[in-house]
């Protein structure tokens, strides 16, 4: 009996090798879903931090200015109404007291604001997971708030002393509280400020970012102006909601003076709740939701318009002038 043999076809083998092959590279690659806002930024220019500041700091202050001359009355009433103990009468008259005062603060703070948000907030996002872009737009947002906190609170105190009718003009306002308070007298409240503002922040950049985000990603388009302010209208209101209790808190330390009625923010709370009730603490809710909503409307608004105009306005970089 003949031995077996096992004959091998080398010839149809080796045609059929690049068939294989061919079959394994069509197969399709699977590419990883990205969340609801996820941020690609693979195709973005080199980041440019002095550039992003710069434009930061006139955008925000841009922003900053126009929402408060426009919407410096409703702040007014809010915070008579959250400094009035008990049922004590709210005063109408003199509703743009120590704008002019005021907006010399707001300039630098919204300016300085957005001013690190910005960067901060583009250096995360660029470090980060695409699915982690809310955590950036969180930092990045409590980072601003701070920064522009050494600005904000003796500009609120000021301002709150004023529109509650303890002073008539901002310099004598400042030169009273020096000499009365020490200089400590203009950061009356910081800690509650921080308490207030730096969650307020984070929520509501994070809420506008993130809706933005997922709104372009639905819709497959850049947003518009007025989609812009709509957004920021309703991340505004939700946010100022939230944290009017912490608002009433801050106020009332803000503008207690020398006479301190408060000894610190867990007092400021047991003594509102216990003379005045746990509906004190929403004290101006209101007005808060109104001014925050209209001024988050604005403040996008002409944020994003600002922006977009800086950006128009940039020398093209040689990437780009290949590609007109």
């Amino acid at each position: 009996m003949a031995p077996l043999t096992l004959s091998v076809d080398v010839k149809s083998s080796s045609s059929s090798a690049p068939d294989v092959s061919n079959r394994l590279v069509q197969i399709p690659q699977l590419k990883k879903s990205k969340g609801f806002a996820s941020v690609n930024t693979e195709n973005e220019n080199p980041f440019d931090f002095f550039r992003t500041l710069f434009e930061g700091f006139v955008a925000g202050g841009t922003a900053g200015v126009v929402v408060e001359t426009a919407l410096y009355p409703i702040d007014t009433i809010k915070t008579r109404l959250q400094a009035a103990r008990g049922g004590g009468k709210i005063v109408l008259k003199g509703l743009y007291s120590g704008l002019a005062g005021n907006i010399a603060g707001v300039l630098p703070a919204s300016a300085l604001f957005v001013g690190v948000y910005e960067p901060t907030k583009q250096k995360l996002l660029k470090t980060l997971p695409d699915h982690l872009s809310a955590v950036a737009h969180l930092t990045a947002g409590a980072i601003g708030g701070l920064a522009a906190s050494l600005i904000r609170v003796p500009t609120e105190v000021v301002k709150q002393r004023m529109q509650t009718g303890q002073f008539t003009s901002a310099p004598n306002a400042v030169r009273v509280i020096a000499s009365q308070e020490g200089f400590k007298g203009l950061f009356a409240g910081y800690r509650s400020f921080l308490l207030r503002d730096l969650p307020f922040d984070a929520i509501q950049f994070c809420i506008y970012e993130q809706l933005c985000l997922g709104y372009k990603r639905a819709a497959r388009r850049e947003l518009n102006d007025p989609e812009n302010a709509l957004i920021g209208a309703f991340a505004g209101a939700l946010t100022g909601a939230v944290t009017t209790p912490l608002d009433v808190i801050k106020t009332r330390l803000m503008v207690q003076g020398s006479a301190k009625q408060y000894q610190g923010i867990v007092d400021c709370v047991q003594t509102i709740v216990r003379e005045e009730g746990a509906s004190a603490l929403l004290k101006g809710i209101g007005p808060r939701v109104l001014w925050i909503g209209i001024g988050g409307s604005i403040f996008f608004g002409v944020l994003e318009s600002t922006k977009r105009t800086l950006a128009q306005r940039r020398p093209k970089t040689v990437k780009e002038s290949k590609e007109d």
